[in-house]
């Protein structure tokens, strides 16, 4: 399958304007933070703020608000288009997202000089202030009363919010109600009823026709044309993939024509495209690249053989005969998902299109929450925390992070030993289609809830790996640079691994010279395992071989104590506690626990 190149975000070129000393000085600050940052200099310091504002994605101006006001009033266009505008004072105290908050990513750019300059970001978007997600926020187009709605959810005021189906939406507050399609019976969008529509041409109920009633607020997730009044506003999701096939040497005019006409025909927005689609044969045919191009949507190709395995209402022994399958359009269309076909092959005298609806993927973002300091949480957890409409996680670890989480969020939360049980509910609602936050304690991949997720996870869902700081790197930075050489990662518990295993692999640690970090070492119910363990690595290693343990890294109660194989008390650890052996290299200096990286540094 040729797909197209991974998606990144291009670099956001940072135009820095100043016009004092100090102000060139935090300027040089960001310049060597940001690597797209530069600083802008002219004769005057209004042309060079003039100058970064055409020349720049963004600008971040050490100035005076009213000066940067009166200077860049007369160039405003649209926000959408628009750089963003951050100012920063000449004490640096504060970061102010003054213009492209949202759309241009002013929010966030101030957040990251802030971040940089010890400042504190200034935002005064209503729905940041108030801790719920921008409708323009999730990467989805939107049409119609953005402002309106947006400002009856803030409100307070009821809004009905209908879908096609369940789509990974953020979490919404309680004023915002969802509609069933044909349903009159708005209930809570936090609720487990479906967001699914009746069968209705062209595969979905009826959403949206008509004036809002009773004059209330709408929030349309919809890939159809509908009508728009100043109540309503439409999400635009990505479910439309369009198949092309052509002859050699198409034009782009001839592939566009025929693609706007089927979907106006179809009633169908452009807005949801999510890609088009052909054969590997096509990849370079000029006229569909360069549709996809001024459509703004990817290109994916797949091989021969891969579309003639799909059942297609129209074959042809003509298109198999040219390029070895059977169909290119309609398979195209349908190839990658659970997929309806809208519209069958529609051709002109070089272009066929058929166009398809896949049903969403629900969003599972499994997020390691770090060793329990929020500074040790990384950016990443508390965005994807913030993104999701349902966090799954150990009560004890929900309870971290619940001052993170966005009104209206559902939360389920359950106690020690149910590990599997909250796998199988994050996934369940993930494959539902919700956008589920599924959290753990250090990484979620070690010894947390990656794995037993991951085991329950099919195709049917796009799972995001949020890393954390583990209990074993937070450990090792109280201890000192015990990791400084090979280590090796080791689980004491033998609820679920028979301690013979336990056992060899704890001898072929030893016996290899590996630093130990040993995790559930001793609980009340399992207090021998530690000591046969430590048993061993002193059958290869030194009686003064350090050991640290840390009990609570990062978290209140957080102690470090650094003992030996021979005088380690086992009394002092529990659960909550990491132990680290040294290996035969590793040694106590200036009262910190270090293992020689091993470099012979040369003059």
């Amino acid at each position: 399958m040729n797909h197209p190149p991974a998606a990144t975000d291009q670099p956001t070129r940072i135009g820095l304007v100043a016009a004092t000393a100090a102000g060139r000085r935090h300027a040089r600050t960001l310049a060597d933070a940001l690597p797209h940052a530069r600083l802008v200099t002219a004769d005057t310091v209004a042309d060079a703020l003039r100058a970064a504002w055409t020349g720049c994605d963004a600008v971040v101006a050490f100035l005076a608000t009213g000066a940067v006001v009166r200077i860049l009033a007369p160039l405003l266009g649209d926000k959408r288009t628009d750089p963003a505008v951050v100012v920063v004072d000449e004490a640096a105290r504060h970061a102010v997202a003054l213009l492209g908050g949202h759309a241009g990513g002013g929010n966030d750019l101030a957040g990251r000089v802030g971040a940089l300059l010890d400042a504190q970001p200034v935002v005064t978007t209503a729905t940041d202030a108030a801790g719920l997600p921008g409708l323009d926020t999730l990467g989805w187009p939107v049409e119609g009363a953005l402002a309106a709605v947006s400002r009856a959810i803030l409100d307070g005021e009821p809004v009905t919010l209908v879908a096609d189906a369940t789509w990974p939406l953020p979490a919404l507050p309680d004023n915002v109600r969802f509609a069933p399609v044909g349903s009159s019976a708005p209930a809570p969008v936090g609720s487990s009823a479906p967001a699914t529509a009746g069968p209705s041409a062209p595969g979905r109920g009826d959403v949206g026709s008509g004036p809002a009633v009773g004059g209330g607020y709408r929030l349309l997730v919809t890939d159809r044309v509908v009508p728009l009044d100043d109540r309503t506003a439409v999400l635009r999701p990505p479910s439309l993939v369009v198949g092309v096939g052509s002859s050699r040497g198409v034009p782009a005019a001839q592939v566009r024509g025929l693609l706007d006409r089927v979907l106006a025909e179809a009633g169908l927005s452009p807005a949801s495209l999510r890609h088009l689609a052909s054969a590997d044969v096509k990849a370079d045919e000029a006229g569909i690249r360069a549709t996809a191009d001024a459509l703004g949507v990817p290109l994916v190709t797949h091989p021969a053989a891969e579309l003639a395995a799909v059942d297609v209402p129209h074959p042809s022994e003509v298109v198999r005969a040219a390029v070895g399958t059977p169909s290119v359009a309609e398979a195209a269309a349908l190839l990658g998902g659970d997929a309806d076909l809208l519209v069958p092959k529609t051709a002109t005298a070089m272009a066929t299109v058929a166009v398809a609806r896949h049903a969403p993927r629900g969003r599972l973002a499994i997020v390691g929450l770090g060793p329990g300091a929020a500074d040790l949480r990384t950016a990443r957890a508390v965005t994807e925390l913030r993104r999701a409409a349902v966090v799954v996680g150990l009560d004890q670890y929900v309870d971290q992070v619940r001052d993170l989480l966005r009104p209206g969020t559902r939360v389920l939360a359950s106690g020690l030993g149910a590990e599997e049980e909250r796998a199988r509910a994050a996934v369940a609602e993930a494959t539902a289609g919700h956008a589920v936050a599924l959290v753990g304690s250090g990484d979620a991949g070690v010894y947390a809830m990656a794995s037993p997720a991951l085991e329950y996870a099919d195709e049917r869902i796009d799972v995001l790996g949020v890393p954390g700081v583990t209990a074993a790197l937070a450990a090792g930075a109280l201890l000192g640079a015990p990791l400084g050489h090979d280590h090796a990662y080791l689980s004491l518990s033998d609820l679920h691994t028979p301690w013979e295993v336990i056992a060899r692999r704890v001898a072929a640690a030893a016996e290899g010279d590996f630093v130990a970090l040993l995790y559930n070492p001793r609980s009340r119910a399992r207090d021998w395992q530690l000591g046969a363990a430590l048993e061993v690595f002193a059958a290869h290693r030194p009686p003064d071989t350090p050991v640290g343990v840390v009990r609570n890294a990062s978290r209140p109660g957080e102690r470090v104590h650094l003992a030996t194989l021979a005088t380690l008390d086992a009394a002092l650890v529990d659960m909550y506690s990491v132990v680290v052996v040294g290996s035969s290299q590793t040694r106590i200096v200036a009262g910190r626990m270090v293992t020689p990286r091993g470099y012979r540094w040369r003059p």
